[in-house]
């Protein structure tokens, strides 16, 4: 039997391919909720509590944009993995934008696709749970809790994505050391860099801006260096 941690949502409107996806998630162990439209899907997502979700761009009631962007705001910290017939950056950034950890184009090889959703639920759920921690990391008004997985910001919870969480935590693991796209990407997505995914990196450190820093666009904390890419700034100019 399955356990929870294995179940996958996964919405898609093209019978053929959900069927044929869902055969192939059950032969690797897991268990599938299979919703042909984006209302379907979100009530799934919020009555079973996956723990990743595949999501087509294109669906008959809606965008697939549109319900990770809504699925996100209710709060939502599943990996999800976008599915597209469309190979333009302009969707990848979108997708991003909205919140989504991975995107895949149709027509996809299968067995790159099981292997991105195997590291998209090892580094948010294996590599993660396994933290063996009871530091704390804080900075200004912000406390990352390494071993609940948790950060708070005045005392307020703030909800990470798993992706924006283990970028943070990469930063702080490197306080004023600058590091390039590249070796985030390794780092936290796990692959090497391809067209469209340093900008992936760019909207990622901007949503974390946006959640801990007092002034986004100013920001003191995670800062980019000019030539580089970014660093955690532990001595903070005065």
């Amino acid at each position: 039997m399955c356990r929870v941690s294995d179940l996958i949502v996964l919405i898609e409107d093209d019978e053929a391919v959900a069927k044929g996806l869902e055969y192939a998630l059950v032969q690797e162990g897991y268990e599938v909720g299979w919703a042909a439209r984006g209302d379907a899907g979100q009530e799934m997502v919020e009555q079973r509590r996956p723990s990743l979700i595949i999501l087509d761009v294109r669906l008959p009631d809606t965008t697939g944009f549109d319900v990770c962007r809504q699925l996100r705001a209710a709060g939502h910290r599943q990996p999800i993995l976008m599915l597209t017939a469309r190979d333009e950056e302009v969707d990848k950034v979108l997708g991003f934008e909205l919140g989504a950890d991975d995107y895949v184009v149709k027509p996809y090889q299968l067995r790159e696709l099981l292997s991105r959703i195997r590291a998209l639920l090892r580094r948010a759920y294996g590599e993660l749970a396994q933290t063996h921690s009871d530091e704390r990391a804080s900075f200004d008004d912000v406390v990352v809790d390494l071993e609940l997985l948790q950060v708070y910001r005045g005392g307020e919870v703030v909800y990470l994505t798993p992706t924006e969480f283990r970028l943070l935590r990469y930063l702080l693991s490197r306080p004023d050391r600058p590091v390039t796209r590249e070796q985030i990407l390794e780092a936290v997505w796990g692959y090497r860099a391809d067209v469209g995914y340093d900008r992936t990196v760019d909207v990622h450190v901007r949503h974390l801006r946006e959640k801990l820093e007092a002034d986004p666009t100013h920001p003191r904390r995670i800062v980019t260096v000019r030539g580089t890419g970014y660093k955690f700034a532990n001595v903070v100019a005065t």
